[in-house]
């Protein structure tokens, strides 16, 4: 058997239904009544898992799913077809199709390549947060959620926003002087003259 691009299958969106009921556990803990669960989606398979375990452990959330590469129609159908390949080996699961949500306006120039406006975004956050996000997957899904935010187009009305960040550190190596450079202008603005 081999593994599909990002491991998103059938088999590969447990992972993300699992992380889903786990949530579930956190939104009670927190009082969390509903919420926009953001991410990433690069091959899919994050997106399927999300989206089945919302509607398989009922939790009232919004996905809303930040492509890094093809448009919104691909990953909304391949989310559908892992999610329907999975029904096809558990029959017991609930019959109707996952919600999907994608967002294909923050690709940038395509795969594995951000404009100055990530970078920007990502050396704010690192600058402010002290979080480190890949200008390749995370950074582009963050940069999205931050911008749609500001402009009133965020795809929930969610009082609470749950970020999932799905790693990719090593996207940061090949793109260190772009971020470097976004640090150093940051960090000129935010100090006083």
């Amino acid at each position: 058997m081999s593994l599909p691009i990002g491991g998103s299958d059938e088999i590969g969106i447990w992972g993300y239904i699992a992380a889903v009921e786990e949530l579930a556990s956190d939104m009670a803990r927190h009082s969390i009544r509903r919420a926009a669960i953001v991410h990433a989606t690069g091959s899919g398979g994050t997106q399927a898992g999300l989206n089945a375990g919302v509607l398989m452990h009922n939790l009232p959330a919004d996905v809303i799913s930040y492509a890094v590469c093809d448009d919104a129609a691909y990953f909304n159908d391949k989310a559908q077809q892992d999610w329907q390949a999975l029904r096809a080996v558990t029959p017991d699961l609930p019959v109707e199709p996952i919600k999907t949500v994608t967002n294909d306006h923050f690709i940038g120039p395509g795969y594995g390549r951000a404009d100055q406006a990530v970078f920007d975004t990502l050396a704010q956050l690192a600058r402010l947060e002290g979080i480190t996000l890949d200008p390749v997957y995370t950074g582009k899904a963050f940069h999205g959620m931050v911008t749609d935010l500001e402009h009133s187009s965020f795809q929930s009305d969610a009082a609470d926003i749950i970020f999932v960040h799905t790693g990719g550190v090593f996207g940061i190596f090949p793109h260190a002087d772009a971020l470097q450079t976004s640090l150093q202008r940051v960090q000129a603005v935010d100090t006083p003259h």
